[in-house]
């Protein structure tokens, strides 16, 4: 296995999957309004964090390819996964719990806010992994 391409696939795929749990609650609650108000709730919104994704796809991309400096992406990528996880956290316990049980009768629901944390957990993991290849940790 090689991990100088497996490890950015992997920060890659985290990202990925953090912007499709965010994109969950379109699916399952009827109104938009109430997902808007769901992700603007908390102390701050996390579609901060789904910027930083967005961007760690393109630096994860950028450093499997070789077009940037690994070294440079293995740390850009592991500071991207600890705010995505860091903010996400913060969101998902400043979130009111009335108005997450308010949104829908689904039990997915209940539970969304944390899904999205575990969900934003690969990017740092790959970074890490990334940068143990490089033999920088």
């Amino acid at each position: 296995m090689n991990d100088l391409r497996v490890a950015p696939t992997v920060g890659i795929a985290g990202c990925l999957l953090y912007l499709v749990a965010l994109a969950v609650p379109y699916a399952l609650v009827e109104t938009t309004s109430a997902v808007g108000a769901y992700y603007g709730s908390g102390a701050l919104t996390p579609l901060v964090p789904a910027t930083f994704a967005i961007i760690g796809v393109i630096v994860f991309a950028a450093g499997r390819e070789g077009r940037s400096d690994p070294s440079v992406v293995a740390g850009a990528g592991l500071v991207l996964g600890l705010f995505l996880v860091g903010l996400s956290l913060v969101w998902a316990v400043t979130v009111p719990e009335s108005l997450v049980l308010g949104l829908t009768e689904s039990t997915l629901m209940e539970y969304h806010r944390w899904v999205v944390v575990v969900a934003a957990v690969p990017v740092p993991l790959g970074a890490t992994w990334f940068a143990n290849a490089l033999d920088l940790l």
